[in-house]
């Protein structure tokens, strides 16, 4: 039997395909165990890091990335409103060799006071199945919840919120 594919709608197979990948990369349901570093140069379990029953937000972002630094300034600029929902805010850096010189000055000028971890070599990243920044992962404990690539205005807002409500509804 031979197929014809000129029966095929080409926007409908594209669209299936694109929707089978988006599913294929975000299905994992938890946070895999793997090393990142603090600032000192300090490897870090993920395991360590997310504690059961606790609500993370995982920012990977990098220097050169725009959209990244404004969602982690927007969050900043609300941090104690994160902080006192119990939702812990770690920022990732996907910085690598050519460009990781300039996280610490740029940690060091912003009002970021949650945890920056750093993923040079991008382990985590991939563990994770991460293309693109800025993305962020949402989790309670190592529990996925969502995950989200890009940014606009505004959307740190309708997350904060989306975790409040997940709140209510699970605990």
């Amino acid at each position: 039997m031979c197929l014809n594919l000129s029966m095929f709608n080409t926007k409908a197979v594209i669209s299936f395909l694109f929707l089978l990948v988006l599913n294929f990369n975000f299905s994992q349901e938890s946070v895999p165990n793997t090393t990142i570093a603090d600032f000192n140069k300090k490897s870090i379990s993920t395991d360590l890091v997310l504690k059961d029953g606790k609500y993370y937000v995982l920012s990977f972002w990098a220097t050169w990335c725009i959209p990244c630094i404004n969602e982690l300034d927007a969050i900043a600029d609300n941090y104690k409103e994160w902080t006192d929902n119990g939702i812990e805010i770690i920022a990732i850096s996907t910085d690598d060799s050519r460009t990781k010189k300039r996280v610490r000055p740029m940690v060091n000028g912003k009002n970021w006071n949650f945890k920056i971890l750093l993923d040079e070599n991008h382990d985590f990243k991939r563990a994770l199945n991460i293309d693109g920044i800025p993305h962020t992962v949402v989790t309670k404990g190592k529990q996925i919840i969502s995950r989200r690539v890009g940014y606009s205005p505004g959307e740190e807002v309708d997350l904060l919120d989306s975790i409040i409500e997940y709140k209510s509804n699970n605990e």
